[in-house]
């Protein structure tokens, strides 16, 4: 099948001689450096034309000097169009100087700060981080969300209460893909689609599942209630590369949500691909 031209939503670029990244430590697979050389490897038999820097958990101090690295490397690859910044939100309306300082550099679209790792589910509705999210609105900035997928339901209130802001969920909300899980997931995605402020990625599924062992039979039931719950103008395609190679390499992965996909017509495969990443990111 012949796919549109591809944005991906969803890359990671790192080098741990330039900054401290905690989470490598023993993952040798991926604790060395990953440059747009690598990138350009990996995806030398796809049609990816554009991508979007995802910050790449280095330490909370250094995020700005992330943003600053990744722009110098922009000016040699064009092909990186834009980039998901962190910012401790949780400082509440004492973040405005460091959302200030990223607002100045041109390729920062957006905000990212993860989640995943709070063992209170419901952190994010703790005050002073609703009212750092909220700010997002004033420099123009979306919120990528990366979570677990229990918690959805926090998750959910938390764009109920900040319609202007726009949120983008990393990974489908991480079901458990592994043990083959599928509620509450489902229900839980279906009401964070319900709200019009919220966007999928189609990214990182395959990492959920059994990495050595997964068949994309594993992984349709995901994606293709992703797809239905927020509809082909709210989906867009990510690889969460070099994360993604612990389970599968770029190819595979874009022929797996093609594959699910491509019975919904080209129209639809082009929002995935190419438009709705470029309309949300504004690339």
């Amino acid at each position: 099948m012949k796919l549109p031209s591809i944005v991906d939503s969803h890359v990671h670029l790192w080098n741990p001689e330039e900054l401290n990244y905690p989470w490598l430590t023993g993952m040798p697979s991926l604790n060395r450096t990953f440059l747009p050389a690598d990138f350009s490897a990996a995806t030398a038999h796809t049609n990816v034309e554009k991508m979007i820097f995802i910050e790449a958990g280095c330490d909370a101090a250094q995020g700005l000097e992330e943003v600053k690295w990744v722009s110098r490397m922009a000016e040699t690859e064009p092909r990186l169009k834009g980039i998901v910044a962190h910012a401790s939100l949780e400082k509440g309306e004492a973040v405005r100087p460091e959302l200030a300082a990223l607002a100045s550099i041109p390729l920062v679209k957006g905000i990212r700060r993860l989640l995943q790792g709070e063992r209170n589910v419901d952190f994010c509705l703790l005050p002073s981080f609703v009212t750092g999210v909220k700010l997002l609105a004033e420099f123009g900035f979306s919120f990528d969300v990366c979570i677990r997928h229990d918690q959805l339901p926090a998750v959910t209130e938390l764009a109920h209460r900040l319609p202007q802001v726009v949120f983008i969920l990393d990974h489908l909300g991480k079901p458990d893909v592994r043990n083959h899980h599928q509620e509450p997931w489902a229900a839980n995605l279906k009401a964070l689609a319900a709200l019009p402020n919220v966007v999928c990625k189609i990214s990182g599924l395959a990492t959920e599942a059994d990495h050595a062992r997964w068949q994309p039979a594993d992984l349709k039931f995901y994606l293709a209630r992703a797809g239905s719950f927020f509809g082909p103008d709210r989906i867009l395609f990510g690889s969460d590369w070099p994360v993604a190679t612990l389970a599968a390499d770029y190819e595979r992965w874009i022929k797996t949500v093609a594959d699910v996909f491509s019975p919904t017509g080209d129209s639809v495969l082009n929002r995935l691909f190419t438009t709705n990443a470029e309309r949300i990111y504004h690339v």
